[in-house]
């Protein structure tokens, strides 16, 4: 899932070029050399995507702004750089990152996550001329340079919740948050609606695994499967992760328990190559369509009319789903459908802040 909310990106043309970039752990997939780079060079269009802890290859968040990235490479023909983030950097290391690409003149530059929103806000003022999207954060301070790229969550949360409530067998269920912040607890909010909606008698355990500034909580599979453990070993039949990387664990750690089911978030997590071993024991995902948002922000700078503003990917406009892999939840499509037209509609209103 991972969090929720957040992106950035960024333009400008400088003189340190990519050597500055690889001291921050950017990779060049500069494709000029194609037919599509081509494109790219008559566009002028070079993105530079700052990933979020975990990075590229973590099965759930930043790999779905990853697939938007690469669409847009391969279908629109833009030049691209990726940046990865260290576990237990400091602010200072973020801001420089962001830099590092704008120097080297990637416009726009896309930051994927919410704890990117200080380093953004800092650097889009210094670099008024330079487009930046954020993924799951909106700050009422941020500079009109700035675009957030945020997300209903809490609806598909409740989706997931619903599918829970009505797949459990104990009557028990459980929601590992990677770290307890405003963005995650949104994932929570919805699940326990989304349960309680269903039935309300269903306890639903809790766990976050780190709290700020402590933000290892999203790459750390090692206490996601404990997390899980626990919660399996108190009767949860039935665990939903908003933990990035760290939910990777969790799935394992249910996988070994006849009977559970886990639920993915972000990506179709049952479909991921590192995790597909466990698609028989993957109930659902959460999907956060990410990729769908970097391809719009990426798309709509080529055209020349850049998105601006907060752009909210909600239910209604597929920002948000569940997956079907396996058929798990077939049986309960007109429960989820109705459940689904209920929040389109208006007429369920989902909690973002935890109930109870």
């Amino acid at each position: 899932m991972r969090r929720s909310l957040k992106l950035a990106a960024v333009v400008l043309s400088g003189s340190l070029g990519i050597a500055s970039l690889a001291a921050c752990g950017a990779k060049s997939t500069d494709n000029t050399s194609s037919s599509t780079g081509a494109a790219a060079g008559a566009s002028g269009l070079k993105v530079g995507m700052a990933y979020d802890i975990g990075g590229r290859g973590d099965q759930s968040f930043n790999d779905s702004a990853a697939r938007g990235l690469d669409k847009a490479k391969s279908e629109l023909g833009v030049t691209v750089n990726e940046a990865e983030a260290k576990t237990g950097e400091a602010e200072a290391d973020k801001e420089t990152r962001l830099k590092s690409l704008v120097t080297a003149g990637y416009n726009p530059v896309i930051a994927v996550g919410f704890v990117y929103q200080s380093a953004v806000e800092k650097v889009a003022k210094d670099n008024p001329n330079v487009k930046f999207a954020i993924i799951d954060s909106a700050s009422a301070t941020q500079p009109s340079n700035v675009t957030s790229l945020t997300f209903s969550e809490q609806e598909g949360s409740y989706l997931a919740g619903v599918a829970a409530a009505s797949k459990t067998k104990t009557k028990k269920v459980g929601f590992i948050g990677g770290v307890q912040s405003e963005l995650i607890k949104k994932f929570e909010a919805g699940y326990k609606a989304g349960v309680a909606s269903v039935d309300p008698s269903i306890p639903v355990f809790t766990t976050y695994l780190t709290t700020p500034p402590d933000f290892s909580g999203f790459n750390d599979p090692g206490k996601g499967k404990e997390a899980a453990q626990g919660q399996l070993d108190k009767g949860a039949d039935v665990i939903y992760s908003a933990a990035g990387s760290s939910g990777n664990g969790a799935i394992e750690a249910v996988s070994n328990k006849q009977g559970a089911w886990a639920i993915g978030v972000d990506s179709d997590q049952a479909a991921q190559p590192a995790l597909v071993k466990y698609k028989d024991h993957i109930l659902t995902s959460m999907v956060k369509n990410v990729d769908t948002a970097v391809y719009s922000y990426i798309k709509a700078a080529k055209d020349g009319n850049p998105l601006t503003g907060v752009k909210n990917f909600d239910l209604k406009a597929n920002g948000v789903s569940l997956s079907t892999t396996g058929g798990f939840i077939d049986e309960y499509k007109a429960k989820l459908d109705a459940a689904t037209q209920a929040i389109t509609s208006g007429a369920t209103k989902v909690p973002t802040v935890p109930q109870g």
